[in-house]
């Protein structure tokens, strides 16, 4: 941490190099976008570079960098929703994430499932289940990121859970309705 609170580049190189491409998923699977991922983890990145030198020796850099992505990403929801022209595009379809290309296909279509799944919850329940189940941020780092009380965490975390399973459960069902590019009839 002094080394980057004292603008050491190479110190700043390891902390992007280690976790950029965790902030990047994150603000992936929140906004649906690859193009405004990019923008939002990069502009983590910059937000650090200029707060380093305030920083304090006992911050924890990965809550940080998450509650400073998680903070861009709805700031831009709110100037989106705004924006007319886009209302009608904020529902795009989510870019494939995860390129497995020698997944079985089984696990290649599941992988597709659970991302459309997620990409279908609230972004309240979005974000929990990424920072915990994907991130493996614990309980109380997720609820710092959130702002929230760690008991409160754990309610939403559960609700979450059962949210993506009702999800998952129903595409199960009725495959065709939950096939990219189809809608049910």
């Amino acid at each position: 941490m002094s080394g980057l609170r004292g603008g050491d580049r190479r110190a700043f190189s390891e902390v992007f190099s280690r976790l950029y491409p965790r902030i990047y998923s994150f603000v992936l699977r929140l906004s649906r976008r690859a193009d405004v991922a990019e923008d939002l983890a990069q502009e983590t990145f910059v937000r650090l570079a200029r707060s380093a030198p305030r920083l304090t020796e006992d911050t924890r850099l990965v809550p940080y960098l998450f509650t400073v992505a998680r903070n861009l990403h709805r700031n831009h929801r709110r100037w989106e929703m705004l924006d007319i022209s886009r209302v009608f595009a904020f529902g795009g379809e989510a870019d494939d994430v995860v390129r497995a290309h020698d997944a079985q296909p089984d696990t290649t279509r599941r992988l597709r499932e659970v991302e459309a799944a997620l990409g279908g919850l609230s972004v309240a329940n979005r974000e929990v289940l990424l920072l915990v189940a994907l991130e493996g941020l614990s309980s109380e780092e997720a609820a710092s990121v959130l702002g929230i009380a760690p008991d409160a965490l754990r309610k939403r975390l559960s609700r979450a859970r059962q949210a993506l399973d009702e999800s998952l459960q129903k595409r199960e069902n009725h495959p065709r309705a939950s096939a990219p590019g189809r809608r049910p009839t």
